[in-house]
């Protein structure tokens, strides 16, 4: 079971990152900034940090790849060595039930303390199987529900399958990021009729609507539901500004006073910013590549290379990138991680 501490800081709602994966001109792992990156998150206030996700890049578990392991590894050392008492350390857990009981392991072993757990390998598998497969990997780790929306490799899921996988006691949060507001609902609706809300911590992945879901209390026949925080590859860049946007929305939902509008308008203005960094112009193609260009700028990555060389930004993405930063300068970090970059990357 997940240790009290971390499982009271889930639930009370943190920032996690979805941790990107740092390589060098060549595609090979650069050891010294995928550490940096870590260290950034950390000092950012982040309460966890999720790694070997899609932000990752899936193709880190390609056997010529390789890279699985060491990049668990590397940040599971950095958070052992440097994070604060309380920080969730996410490992992401995919495939067929045989690798991701492999990975679930692995993950465990490396002191990882949640799987969030990817059922896009199981693309035609019946609500049966889909929850078959869920249980045995609760056996091994912790595991942390994904509905990952279709355009980037994740299936429906209906309320079904939430309400029967909510009754899992393994079953620790869930990430809720189908980009979709009835089958929000069916994830929030099922933890709510399960009664475990209490026990049960849910994560916005809704890269459009991120504010709004943190803004909202959901209530069921009287049964109350938050979503208590986000695990976000959005959340991978300007991570200071997140904790300070967290904050803001439990201080305005706890008050029980109107929202104010500059927080909406802010939503509005986050949404924007999301959309040109996860080219939601091109369905998501350039979604990995504009986060690490955010990087980049701010000098954390070195350049903005994943694993597949055809893997880039879109066209028109990197003059979407600009307008956003030009139109919303108080949503970034620049200064603070320009203070620190230096001690990042010792």
């Amino acid at each position: 079971m997940l240790p009290s501490l971390l499982r009271q800081q889930l639930l009370q709602g943190q920032v996690i990152p979805a941790h990107p994966l740092a390589l060098d001109e060549r595609r090979r792992l650069d050891e010294r900034r995928q550490r940096a990156l870590a260290r950034y998150y950390i000092a950012a206030g982040a309460g966890g940090v999720a790694v070997g996700v899609h932000t990752t890049q899936f193709a880190i578990r390609d056997p010529r790849v390789g890279l699985f392991e060491p990049v668990l590894k590397l940040a599971g050392e950095v958070i052992a060595g440097e994070a604060p008492p309380g920080f969730i350390p996410i490992a992401g857990v995919c495939g067929p039930t045989t690798q991701a009981l492999a990975e679930a392991r692995f993950a465990r072993d490396c002191g990882y303390q949640l799987g969030l757990l990817s059922l896009s390998a199981f693309k035609t598998a019946s609500t049966g199987e889909l929850l078959d497969h869920c249980r045995a990997v609760a056996q091994v780790i912790p595991v942390m529900g994904f509905y990952l929306q279709p355009a980037v490799g994740g299936r429906v899921l209906g309320f079904e399958f939430w309400r029967r996988f909510a009754e899992i006691d393994q079953v620790a949060a869930i990430k809720i990021a189908p980009f979709n507001r009835y089958q929000t609902l069916d994830v929030v609706r099922a933890v709510a009729e399960a009664g475990r809300q209490g026990d049960i911590a849910l994560y916005t992945g809704n890269d459009d609507t991120i504010t709004l879901d943190l803004l909202t209390r959901f209530s069921f026949g009287g049964q109350e539901v938050r979503i208590a925080g986000g695990l976000l590859g959005h959340w991978a860049v300007w991570t200071q500004k997140a904790v300070a946007l967290l904050q803001e929305c439990h201080a305005a939902v706890e008050s029980n006073a109107p929202i104010p509008q500059e927080l909406l308008t802010r939503a509005a203005q986050i949404t924007d910013a999301n959309a040109a960094f996860f080219d939601a112009a091109h369905n998501f193609a350039g979604c990995i590549a504009g986060i690490h260009e955010m990087l980049r700028r701010q000098g954390l990555l070195q350049g903005i290379w994943c694993l597949d060389p055809e893997e880039g930004l879109s066209p028109g993405q990197q003059e979407e990138i600009a307008r956003v930063c030009a139109a919303y300068p108080h949503l970034n970090d620049d200064e603070f991680v320009a203070r620190h970059l230096d001690q990042w990357l010792r």
